[in-house]
């Protein structure tokens, strides 16, 4: 491709050089020799790029970027300048500018900067492609060994990873092998658990970091260490959405670790969440707290004891610390905890929940709007990033940098996208989870789904003599026989959770210590 770009310096006639390098490259360059002609220039014709000289005799460089920025506000501009102040720099970075070069300058460091302002998202296109069709065979090779819990982790990493990458890129034209690779990495996933979650239930030194595990490995530990801890629990964030709100929080923290666990079945709010906070399997929890303890048949919120259950936790960890535990459902909850920051700062330990995302999730099968702005994964990465960008959780987040906090950011389940419809029957009492099913008398129609008919085994409370749960695996969802097609047109192709995937299960927990 042919670039056309103004090029103002009062020395122009010294840079034949590097302008008869330029068009040996297919870069034309049109050069004027103060500021007032490139401003008429600009006026005149369109540009691709301008390189503008800093100290020019009349307007100074810095004037005509103002100028230049008032025509056209997203044409590149490079400032070259002999002048190495500070000053200028930040003015010159004020105004905007796309890089700054210091006199004197070669000619591949132009051509360099041309391809650095004009074709990165070309060249990162082809970089994030090449990288992919580079590891898609080893990717797949992997699927054929039998992988452990820590193996599959870094595929879903790798996979993530791909994902963000190809979604910077023009076109996106691996996004649908990609897709197709992360659909059959969840087949397989799918068969993993199925074979080893009642192992690591029973036998917890053999299992992966688990949710009831967190508190006790990754929490604790700092507290006894003397370190004061603030945990924040974003329900329903993906891993890939972790990826990128962790480019807002570079400035103000540094990333101690990056790690993933695995959430407990059902990958469900009020199982995996409870069992986060008391340090115990939902079977436990029921028969150690009975009063404390909703399942799928009772009335109410099932998350109404998140705080007893931390607090007991706390004290079966002969931890006596002062500890917090807020709760942000609605914006003005947000805006209490950070107007109340300096209440928190004396505790040991200080948990928030942000409950945004999963209501994000649930927004979106309900309203037309949201479904259309979140119409994919990448869509709804970018949502959930906007959200971050202006909410009270940064505001918090920027309030924390300022303490002497260590900072835990985890989640309590995934979601995935759902596409295939699944038939199960069940009675009337039986929960209306799209992802999985505890009910007596389940019926198990259709395929992609795990039925479990000794719920004990995996940790989980049975109901009744004959109750037994029921998950969807892959991108799988369950709907009854009755009025199928009605529930399939609403469903489909929505973001759901209680199942058995890579993104609902395996999940990050993030530490950062502020810079």
């Amino acid at each position: 491709m042919k670039y056309k770009i103004l090029w103002a310096d009062d020395e122009i006639d010294l840079l034949k050089a590097h302008i008869m390098f330029l068009a040996e490259k297919d870069v034309e360059i049109v050069p004027v020799n103060n500021g007032v002609d490139a401003l008429d220039m600009i006026n005149k014709e369109d540009y691709d790029m301008v390189f503008l000289d800093e100290s020019m005799p009349g307007m100074t460089g810095l004037e005509v970027l103002v100028e230049i920025k008032k025509v056209d506000a997203n044409i590149p501009v490079v400032m070259i300048t002999k002048n190495e102040a500070e000053h200028i720099m930040e003015e010159a970075i004020g105004g905007k500018i796309s890089d700054y070069l210091i006199k004197p300058i070669k000619p591949n460091q132009i051509l360099l900067v041309i391809k650095k302002q004009l074709e990165n998202k070309r060249l990162i296109s082809e970089s994030a492609n090449t990288q992919y069709q580079k590891e898609f065979q080893k990717i797949s090779m992997l699927y054929n060994d039998h992988l452990d819990a820590e193996e599959w982790v870094d595929v879903y990493k790798d996979l993530v990873r791909h994902e963000v990458n190809i979604d910077e890129t023009e076109g996106k034209s691996m996004e649908e092998v990609l897709n197709m690779q992360k659909s059959e990495a969840n087949k397989l996933f799918s068969r993993f658990v199925e074979d080893n979650y009642e192992d690591w239930v029973q036998n917890k030194d053999e299992a992966p970091l688990m949710s009831d595990e967190v508190m006790a490995e990754r929490v604790f530990p700092l507290i006894r260490d003397g370190e004061k801890v603030f945990f924040i629990l974003i329900d329903n964030l993906r891993y890939d959405q972790w990826k990128v709100l962790s480019n807002e929080l570079q400035e103000l923290f540094n990333i101690v670790d990056e790690s993933l666990f695995y959430s407990i079945l059902p990958t469900a709010t009020a199982y995996a969440r409870n069992a986060i906070f008391s340090g115990l399997m939902p079977l436990e929890i029921s028969k150690k707290y009975p009063d404390h303890w909703l399942g799928d048949e009772d009335e109410g919120g099932k998350n109404l004891n998140e705080e007893f259950f931390l607090g007991e936790n706390l004290k079966r960890n002969k931890l006596n610390v002062n500890y917090s535990y807020n709760k942000v459902i609605r914006p003005e909850d947000g805006e209490k905890l950070v107007d109340s920051y300096k209440n928190l700062e004396g505790n040991d330990l200080n948990v928030a929940v942000f409950n945004f995302v999963d209501m994000l999730s649930h927004a979106r099968t309900d309203m037309q709007m949201i479904k259309s702005l979140a119409k994919d994964e990448s869509a709804y990465r970018s949502l959930t990033h906007t959200w971050f960008k202006h909410s009270n959780l940064l505001g918090l987040l920027k309030k924390i940098k300022d303490s002497n906090f260590r900072v835990i950011i985890t989640t309590d389940h995934g979601t995935v996208r759902v596409k295939k419809p699944s038939k199960i029957v069940g009675d009337r009492k039986t929960n209306s989870n799209l992802r999985y099913k505890n009910g007596k008398t389940l019926t198990v129609q259709g395929k992609g789904i795990w039925q479990v008919k000794n719920p004990e085994k995996i940790g989980l409370p049975r109901i009744h003599g004959s109750s037994s749960f029921a998950f969807a695996q892959e991108d799988h969802y369950l709907v009854y026989p009755n009025n199928y097609n009605h529930y399939v047109n609403i469903y489909d192709d929505s973001f759901q959770h209680g199942g058995v995937s890579l993104e609902e299960m395996i999940i990050p927990i993030i530490e950062l210590k502020a810079k």
